[in-house]
């Protein structure tokens, strides 16, 4: 089953959701990263998570089809973790495994922080720890948290000098070379998947425009440092080895941070989800989730 929404988040925000699978199994929140919408996960992701759960993904605000409203109005990212418990609420959702990719994967720690009788299991994907614990690698060293290895510089520069109103196929252009770098350097990078996947984003928005909302968002009062080490909720965080944005051993002290949390290592998988890690991310979140 294939099932379409629009939810009222906040005064003037709508957000579209989505969900697959049947109505009764237990329910699964997947929740994108920054100016990422709900299409970013892949159809063949959804769907075979679908075959065991009740699978709900949607539109950040400011991106997809949700209220494009940063410029007017303002908001902070704690507000975008709401948006995901409003979700929840207008679908009749009291408990869902939620799943967060990096923005998402922040998310995810602030309803599993904040709101834990809402979560029955977290799974975290190329992400950082809403935490200032310090991580102490396997020989002991100890290293702080604003010391752990930053974002690929390339990255960056890409971000920094990111233009505007390039026009639909000129945008196109901008996104492939930006998944490129995400991707990694280590599982080869599918281009035309990519430009597909990029396509469908573009009609299903109805524009190309560029919005930065959730870097220009306010990201004070993230910070969860005593309710993550104290957690009930199951934890999963996954390890990608050519991850470019949060490169280990960010997941590991994720895993340290987080009280009872488990890492998964993906081979290859960088800051991206192209068709070979599907499946390996699949079965990590399935026995995750049915355990």
């Amino acid at each position: 089953m294939h099932r379409e929404h629009l939810v009222t988040a906040a005064p003037g925000v709508t957000l579209w959701a989505e969900e697959r699978g049947d109505a009764d199994a237990p329910a699964l929140l997947l929740v994108m990263g920054a100016q990422a919408p709900g299409l970013a996960w892949p159809d063949e992701l959804v769907d075979a998570l679908a075959a065991h759960h009740r699978v709900i993904r949607y539109d950040h605000r400011d991106t997809g089809r949700s209220t494009w409203s940063f410029d007017s109005e303002p908001y902070a990212i704690t507000d975008l973790a709401d948006d995901a418990l409003a979700v929840l609420d207008a679908l009749g959702v009291d408990r869902a495994h939620v799943v967060g990719m990096s923005l998402g994967g922040m998310l995810a720690q602030l309803l599993l922080a904040d709101h834990p009788e809402r979560v029955r299991t977290a799974t975290l994907i190329g992400t950082c720890a809403l935490s200032t614990t310090p991580y102490t690698a396997p020989d002991g060293t100890v290293t702080p948290v604003e010391d752990l290895p930053s974002i690929d510089p390339r990255i960056l520069e890409m971000w920094a000098n990111r233009p505007e109103d390039l026009g639909p196929e000129a945008e196109l252009d901008w996104r492939i070379e930006h998944w490129r770098l995400l991707n990694g350097d280590e599982i080869p990078f599918d281009a035309e998947a990519a430009r597909a996947q990029e396509r469908r984003i573009l009609a299903h928005t109805g524009h190309a425009r560029v919005s930065t909302a959730h870097g220009r968002a306010e990201h004070s009062g993230m910070i969860r440092t005593e309710a993550l080490a104290a957690t009930d909720v199951p934890t999963l965080v996954v390890s990608a080895t050519a991850e470019p944005v949060f490169p280990p051993p960010h997941p590991q002290h994720l895993a340290q941070a987080i009280r009872g949390a488990r890492v998964v290592e993906i081979p290859g998988m960088g800051h991206a989800l192209p068709e070979p890690v599907l499946e390996p991310l699949t079965k990590a979140i399935l026995a995750h989730t049915g355990a």
